[in-house]
């Protein structure tokens, strides 16, 4: 008789290009479905689920079209509005902590030295549901007296890597992104540097409010024990962390602020 089988359908959204996003989680799922299989004494098989935007990727989980996502943390807290069920799995862990940095972008050749420079500039955003490319980033500027009344201008561009080749491009005078990003676009030759830089608080692993408990379960054992597995450095340089929902205050209050930009 066939053993019985398990199909888990894994979502996110594209916050850089599409194809980087395949490329980044296959490896992690192929290995995440053997290591599932073997807890569960099941076959799990993992198909991948990419929204083009932010808001479906947060619709798809609250309504369970998808089994499990690896979200920003903005996205978390709407999608905890939707669904109140939607469980934290785990959260990544950089160098052992709960949180990294996001940043502000010049140009190189930028004269600017603080935030309260950029009155009467211009700003690009990312998603308009972005963490750290939107809900962070107005909240800090308007901790440096600025609202959205003192840009000459902003955009919201969606992805990261956009903002920053805006930047570099002049097109823009500043822009908020996830420091990883801008490492990879200076590598790449875009002229930006940092102006400032703030913290962010990693990214939750979530499961969807119907997934039965013992697939979380095993879901949970697993990524929080294989902290040292070279396939799980690809999506999570030093593996999860257990994390609860008070870990994303910061964000649910960068959130609330930030309605007065």
């Amino acid at each position: 008789m066939a053993a019985a089988e398990i199909t888990l359908t894994f979502g996110t959204y594209a916050a850089d290009k599409p194809t980087d996003t395949v490329k980044k989680y296959r490896p992690f799922l192929t290995f995440l479905s053997n290591r599932l299989s073997d807890e569960l004494g099941e076959q799990v098989t993992v198909r991948m689920s990419i929204a083009k935007e932010y808001e479906q990727g947060i619709e798809q989980l609250a309504a369970g079209d998808v089994d499990f996502a690896r979200f920003g943390p903005a996205s978390y807290v709407h999608v905890m509005k939707k669904n109140p069920g939607v469980q934290i799995v785990a959260m990544e862990s950089k160098k052992g902590e709960k949180r990294f940095k996001g940043v502000f972008v010049v140009h190189q050749n930028s004269t600017i030295t603080e935030l309260s420079d950029l009155a009467g500039l211009s700003f690009a955003f990312g998603d308009e549901l972005s963490t750290i490319g939107r809900y962070l980033a107005q909240s800090h500027l308007l901790d440096a007296g600025i609202t959205s009344d003192d840009l000459h201008a902003f955009e919201y561009l969606g992805r990261h890597d956009l903002v920053g080749e805006a930047v570099g491009a002049g097109r823009f005078t500043a822009g908020a992104l996830k420091e990883s990003t801008y490492k990879k676009l200076v590598a790449k030759g875009v002229p930006i540097r940092v102006l400032a830089s703030f913290d962010n608080v990693t990214k939750p692993w979530l499961a969807a409010s119907d997934l039965p408990a013992p697939v979380v379960a095993a879901m949970r054992r697993v990524m929080l024990s294989s902290e040292n597995e070279e396939i799980v450095r690809r999506v999570s340089k030093n593996g999860f962390l257990e994390g609860t929902d008070a870990d994303y205050d910061l964000i649910r209050n960068a959130m609330e602020q930030s309605e007065a930009f």
